[in-house]
């Protein structure tokens, strides 16, 4: 990790630490809580890490085996903090019902899903299949929402609401991207590789369904309940049933 990297999550979590300090001194009753999930720990690593532990596992056990996953992960990748730093600040910029840190962190289970589903990725890509798996399996049982760990996701996401979420196998997400609840993105055929491909800055509305070797270009927005088998053009919006295209910036069709 830089030393650019490694000032912004500093600062970030004097941030929450700053947030939970106050709510904890605003609501005495709260305060144990916040005192055992954040104020406790020394940094966001370990905040995150046992964050992750407690979500997912059932019993102390399974907790302590999440939880330690979660560390190895960060400890030998620091960028994943970055990234969930990012992750943090983008939910704040751009849920406009909140406006602090602590909130999302604490409370919103989509930002815990994709945290748990970075450390999956990690484990994936190292040859830990089953404990990746297992990770997949959990989030999916506990949170709602199941992320193949084989897929891609940039930094900047946004998993909004966060139920009934599926993604498959070798989707490859971009950075800045918003999901909302009962989307599904995944191949139509057997073949591994031919998955979808979301773009920078995309929107996609709940209920939407992206399926196939297809392309939705950066800052398209994808409409509720769309179903999306075919290229999407760079800040296009599609709409429907199967998706037609509107609010181009220039003429376009769907291929």
């Amino acid at each position: 990790m830089t030393a650019a990297a490694t000032s912004t999550s500093d600062s970030l979590w004097q941030d929450i630490r700053e947030e939970a300090q106050h709510a904890m001194e605003a609501d005495p009753v709260f305060g144990k809580s916040l005192a055992d999930t954040v104020l406790i720990h020394g940094d966001f690593a370990a905040a995150l890490a046992d964050l992750i532990g407690q979500r997912l596992g059932s019993g102390a056990t399974e907790r302590a085996r999440f939880t330690s996953f979660a560390r190895e992960a960060f400890r030998s990748q620091p960028d994943l903090i970055e990234t969930a730093s990012g992750d943090l600040q983008a939910i704040a910029l751009r849920d406009p019902a909140i406006t602090e840190l602590l909130p999302p962190l604490l409370h919103y289970k989509g930002y815990v899903a994709l945290q748990a589903w970075r450390v999956s990725h990690w484990l994936w890509h190292r040859g830990h299949i089953d404990a990746a798996l297992l990770f997949q399996n959990e989030a999916s049982n506990v949170l709602q929402v199941s992320i193949h760990p084989a897929a891609s996701i940039g930094s900047g996401v946004y998993l909004d609401h966060a139920t009934g979420i599926v993604i498959g196998a070798n989707v490859v997400i971009g950075d800045e991207v918003t999901i909302l609840q009962n989307v599904s993105i995944g191949r139509r055929s057997e073949l591994p590789t031919r998955a979808p491909r979301i773009g920078r800055g995309v929107f996609i509305g709940s209920g939407a369904a992206i399926l196939g070797d297809i392309s939705i270009g950066d800052f398209a927005k994808i409409g509720a309940d769309t179903v999306v088998a075919s290229d999407i053009p760079a800040g296009c919006t599609a709409v429907g049933n199967p998706a037609r295209l509107t609010n181009c910036p220039e003429p376009a069709s769907v291929a």
